[in-house]
């Protein structure tokens, strides 16, 4: 029952910091980063706590009571991996505060940057710990929108103004194709829980309706991750500040599409479709990838 309660604190937290920043002036540069930088430090706290439990035993749990008349409810389960990657979204998160607090302008609304930054935190630890595959797309949505604003908070230029438009339009996309999938992938099974859905592997792989599954999904893990041949979003990404090129395309968005590629592996693994295509699009990826960068002059679009 604490373990459960440590997980729900651990998806308010983030969204309790978008909100307590968004609250300041826009002159509060120096509080706005204290009070992001003490709710990630409580965060890694509540993740230390769950250490031993989620050692101890191979998933932690925790609900709330959503609709209860509709039966609705919002579940969250923690295992190692999500224990690991939770741990790599707040551990670069820090530093990506720490370079902000220097990297920022005085005339930035600087609040608003760290609203924005802790709110897609929040929409990606939910994404994560996330114990139902339709609340799952729900996170995988606003880390879309979360994403967008980020891109765009310069602007005024419009080269920032396009990359978000693009990014949100690719992955906004894929997001809907996500959502059919894991409708369908709810029809198969009998149940949207994960747990079930990942116990059902042998099932969901005999179905008439894997291969649409599996490639509607897989559209909504490559438009997240930048794969070929929905990359070409990213390069105009790079026009936002450098802290969120930083958190977003190296730590956290864009490693989302590979994150659900590995939650959802036991389900929709070991077909020759997972293999080819996968695997083709991460050969075509780095191949075209590396030519690509070539002509690249921008720093950040070529890393």
């Amino acid at each position: 029952m604490i373990e459960g309660n440590l997980l729900l604190i651990l998806v308010a937290l983030p969204f309790a910091a978008a909100v307590a920043t968004s609250t300041m002036s826009p002159r509060a540069h120096d509080a706005a980063a204290w009070v992001s930088g003490s709710f990630l430090a409580a965060v890694g706290v509540v993740l230390a706590l769950l250490y031993g439990p989620v050692g101890a035993g191979p998933v932690v749990r925790g609900r709330i009571d959503w609709v209860p008349a509709l039966g609705l409810e919002l579940s969250f389960r923690m295992d190692g991996f999500v224990w690991l990657f939770l741990s790599l979204i707040f551990g670069i998160g820090i530093l990506v505060l720490i370079y902000a607090r220097y990297y920022l302008s005085k005339t930035d609304p600087v609040p608003r940057f760290y609203a924005f930054l802790m709110a897609f935190a929040g929409a990606m630890v939910g994404m994560v710990l996330s114990g139902n595959i339709l609340m799952l797309v729900v996170f995988w949505e606003l880390t879309s929108i979360l994403s967008f604003l980020l891109i765009g908070y310069w602007h005024q230029g419009q080269a920032a103004r396009e990359g978000a438009r693009m990014a949100l339009v690719v992955t906004a996309a894929g997001g809907l194709c996500l959502l059919l999938a894991m409708i369908l992938l709810g029809q198969i099974v009998g149940s949207h829980d994960l747990d079930r859905v990942l116990a059902s592997g042998d099932l969901v792989r005999a179905h008439p309706l894997y291969p649409l599954v599996l490639g509607l999904f897989l559209i909504g893990c490559f438009t997240k991750s930048a794969q070929m041949p929905f990359h070409f979003w990213l390069p105009g990404a790079m026009a936002a500040p450098t802290p969120v090129s930083a958190f977003l395309h190296s730590a956290t968005m864009v490693k989302a599409g590979v994150f659900l590629l590995v939650r959802l592996w036991p389900a929709l693994t070991g077909t020759p479709e997972w293999t080819w295509i996968i695997g083709g699009a991460g050969v075509c990826t780095m191949l075209i990838g590396a030519f690509i960068a070539i002509f690249q002059h921008d720093l950040k679009g070529l890393l």
